[in-house]
């Protein structure tokens, strides 16, 4: 009697599967959102013109055509000397080309700034409180509590009203100030003002890494590597840095991938009436604000930054929603 061979699968065993690294698999699962990878080129590409805004820009940032026909001018207005506005003159004569690249740099230098502080912030503090439980759980929560029935716009808008319109100055250290100085291409006393909005932020940017954390460190304490590491008497900042955050970073990955976008939103929001970063500093949020007296006799004028704001805010959502889905443990590979 004759055997018919079968043929062989192409489909990967178990074997293999099991054997790929849980980065490769995330990859893999991120690579399947189409609009995740469209944006994260999107938003590098945008990150990465800001970055050489100096070279890319054909004029100094604040610099003034005084030859310019008309201000505003429309997009294509060209110099004497022949050089282009590609996307036109403000309506003081300002190259809004070279403004928009300027104003990138500083928008997206707040919000991942902003974003940092308040996930390594607020993971820290959720760590504690899920560990330790008791009366450190119950302080922080209740102050996470409170502070989540404080409307938020409101309480932003006086604190920046107070602090920026009072000019209050920081004590940074001379090397730091040197240094976002150099990453937003702006004097000292204009990397002060973005400094003061940076912390405004901060202070109710924290609250949703912390409950996020929170539940984390709550459920991962009860684990049982966990307590194998108390009874070989490993330390409590041991277990939490070692062990408690990286195993919980999944959800505060989204959270801040999500929040990247609420944040330059909300720094927009405050430049736009006034209470943000002020003018000569570009940022998408004031560029919408000056634009706002002409925008019927030019209706080109607020297009031009809100066109960059309204991408990037949705490229971060979207990678937000393709983190998500990759670092979900229930969906299949």
């Amino acid at each position: 009697m004759t055997t018919v061979a079968r043929p062989l699968s192409t489909r990967p065993t178990a074997a293999a599967e099991r054997s790929e690294s849980q980065a490769r698999v995330i990859l893999r699962r991120f690579m399947r959102h189409r609009l995740a990878v469209v944006s994260v080129i999107l938003i590098t590409f945008i990150f990465i013109i800001s970055l050489l805004a100096p070279v890319l820009a054909p004029f100094e940032r604040d610099a003034i055509d005084l030859t310019a026909p008309s201000r505003p001018a429309p997009p294509g207005t060209v110099t004497q000397d022949g050089r282009v506005h590609y996307m036109g003159i403000d309506h003081l004569g300002r190259d809004l080309f070279t403004r928009v690249l300027y104003a990138a740099r500083v928008s997206l230098s707040i919000a991942i700034l902003v974003v940092l502080i308040s996930e390594t912030f607020g993971a820290l503090l959720g760590a504690l409180a899920g560990y330790y439980g008791g009366i450190v759980d119950t302080i922080i929560s209740r102050i996470i509590e409170f502070m989540l029935t404080i409307p938020t716009l409101p309480i932003l808008l006086i604190i920046s009203a107070i602090l920026l319109r009072r000019d209050v100055v920081l004590p940074l250290p001379g090397f730091l100030e040197r240094l976002l100085s150099a990453l937003l291409l702006a004097p000292p006393r204009e990397v002060q003002k973005v400094v003061v909005l940076v912390l405004v932020l901060v202070i109710f940017g924290w609250l949703g890494a912390a409950r996020l954390m929170r539940g984390m460190a709550l459920s991962l304490s009860k684990q049982d590597f966990v307590e194998a590491l108390r009874a070989v008497g490993a330390s409590d900042a041991r277990i939490i840095f070692r062990h408690i955050i990286p195993n919980g970073l999944a959800p505060i990955l989204v959270n801040a991938s999500l929040s990247l976008g609420g944040v330059i939103v909300l720094e927009s929001a405050l430049s736009f009436l006034g209470l943000g970063v002020q003018d000569p500093t570009p940022t998408w949020g004031n560029m919408l604000s000056t634009s706002q007296s002409y925008m019927f006799q030019h209706p080109w004028l607020p297009l031009v930054p809100g066109v960059f704001l309204v991408t990037v805010s949705i490229g971060f959502n979207f990678i937000g929603d393709g983190l998500r889905d990759a670092l979900d443990p229930r969906l299949k590979r």
